[in-house]
């Protein structure tokens, strides 16, 4: 679409009323091309490098946090401290903000300043290779404005012009699994003794994180009928359980530690929108469900996890440990009477 000027895209998305997220998969082109539409319109081109940024970050004091993929989106409020950095993951550790983040896919950053019906909008936004949103930071009516200020100066890259050349997007790798390795599979699972183990044994099998749950079958990953989502969900409000929800992409994983005080479903979206945590599921793109029981030392991490049709992880949920306020014993029953819905 040769007519897709940055003039031209910045009138369209003047005029939109979806989001940028949606104005761009109706374009055809990836989100990160509308942003730069507005290079010297309000975005200023950024370093992405997460020991420079995540730093700059902390400075802005209270903001919102934003990771997303396609079918689920979490929003947390708080302020971005305790950052580890390190050149595979990197991780901010604060009691609201807590991320895990993963330097090769933080390609492109901008800083921008938007005109809403409210006045100025002022985030971050981050983007992978191919122009997909990996992370977004929305400042707050508190955010320290002059440390935004020296953010967007200290951070500007030298081109503030050229519009980037975006990758083609990976294609979904569906589920990954090795039959003539599934005894070593199980073998090595109740080995375990730390959950983070999980990525690194599969890993080494030539598998991915669903094909380990379809081929190591019960006890260790059963499958779960796609309504439990929304009966787990209820069940969170309704019994107070403290839950840590996973959401995130390739290039950053963010994370709610707590209870949830609302369910608010609003068309195909399951949304919870509480004071300082939002969160936006698409339960129609659900496909498939798996409670999973990885041991550790401090006994077994049961969750439940969601993923799509074309195998793409939606997010994690696990019971809160015990030593974090948790009640394990109530979060295995709840995942037992979820198990119960598809009869296994």
């Amino acid at each position: 679409m040769n007519d897709l000027t940055p003039a031209r895209l910045r009138a369209l998305k003047r005029d939109a009323t979806i989001r940028p997220y949606d104005l761009a998969a109706q374009l055809g082109l990836p989100e990160a091309a509308l942003v730069e539409a507005d290079l010297g319109y309000g975005a200023v081109r950024i370093d992405p490098t997460l020991g420079r940024l995540i730093p700059a970050v902390a400075t802005l004091g209270e903001v919102m946090a934003l990771t997303r993929n396609r079918s689920c989106v979490i929003e947390k409020v708080g302020t971005y401290t305790d950052f580890h950095d390190g050149e595979h993951a990197a991780m901010t550790l604060g009691a609201d903000i807590d991320m895990r983040m993963f330097p090769r896919h933080w390609a492109h950053a901008y800083a921008l300043e938007t005109e809403v019906k409210d006045g100025l909008r002022r985030s971050i936004q981050v983007f992978d290779a191919a122009g997909d949103a990996v992370h977004k930071v929305f400042l707050r009516e508190t955010s320290d404005l002059a440390a935004w200020q020296a953010l967007r100066s200290d951070l500007a890259l030298p081109d503030q012009q050229g519009l980037s050349a975006f990758q083609p997007r990976a294609e979904p790798e569906g589920a990954k699994l090795a039959e003539d390795r599934a005894e070593t599979l199980r073998e090595e699972w109740v080995r375990m003794t730390d959950t983070h183990q999980f990525n690194a044994l599969v890993r080494r099998l030539k598998m991915n994180r669903l094909g380990a749950y379809r081929l190591a079958g019960a006890p260790l990953a059963r499958p779960l009928a796609v309504s439990a989502v929304q009966v787990m969900l209820e069940r969170i409000l309704a019994e107070g359980h403290k839950v840590m929800l996973f959401v995130g992409n390739m290039g950053c994983i963010e994370i709610h530690s707590g209870t949830i005080h609302s369910l608010k479903p609003m068309g195909p979206w399951q949304n919870v929108l509480d004071p300082r945590f939002n969160l936006h599921l698409r339960a129609d793109h659900i496909a498939e469900v798996w409670r999973v029981d990885k041991p550790t030392k401090r006994g077994p991490a049961l969750s439940v996890e969601a993923f799509d049709a074309e195998g793409n992880l939606i997010f994690q949920c696990f019971g809160m440990r015990p030593d974090k306020g948790g009640n394990a014993e109530s979060w295995a029953a709840l995942l037992d009477d979820l198990s119960l819905l598809e009869g296994v």
